[in-house]
């Protein structure tokens, strides 16, 4: 008997079986689905700003392993030099970022409204608002310290 008329008949056998016993072929399936998590429907202005200088604040929306937050930075915020292992996008909404990048601080880029930057994980960076600047910052995987709020460097801007 060719493959195909075997896999066929073993498929109706298993059918016929599983129907007579009342048993559910596609288990794993089923339990995979009945343990489907929800999606979850944010509004950025239904959501508080967290206040962490006179001039930076930001509203966060944390999933299992990503990370999306608005940033809002008055004209001539800096955020110190630091690095994280945390890869980031920072896409510029309003305003315009100033910048340095690298070990030794030598690259600076200005990103403005409609710009994105890509800040691979462990490089050190700082940014200075050149105008008041909204900007969408994603990171991979979340800000720890963002969300446990041991982000000093952040709150002394």
């Amino acid at each position: 008997m060719p493959t195909f008329q075997l896999q066929t008949l073993a498929w109706c056998i298993d059918r016929y079986v599983a129907g007579s016993y009342g048993l559910r072929l596609n288990v794993a399936t089923e339990q995979t689905m009945a343990q489907e998590r929800k999606a979850t429907l944010h509004r950025w202005e239904s959501m508080p700003k967290e206040h962490l200088s006179e001039k930076l604040e930001r509203r966060m929306i944390t999933g299992d392993r990503m990370m999306l937050t608005h940033v809002y930075l008055k004209k001539g915020c800096v955020v110190p030099r630091h690095q994280h292992h945390n890869e980031q996008i920072t896409y510029v909404l309003e305003g315009a970022l100033r910048f340095t990048l690298g070990a030794d601080g030598a690259q600076k880029l200005d990103v403005r409204a409609g710009e994105v930057l890509h800040i691979p994980s462990n490089l050190p960076h700082s940014a200075e608002a050149l105008e008041d600047t909204l900007d969408v910052d994603i990171f991979d995987p979340p800000r720890q310290d963002w969300l446990d709020g041991t982000d000093t460097y952040l709150r002394q801007t």
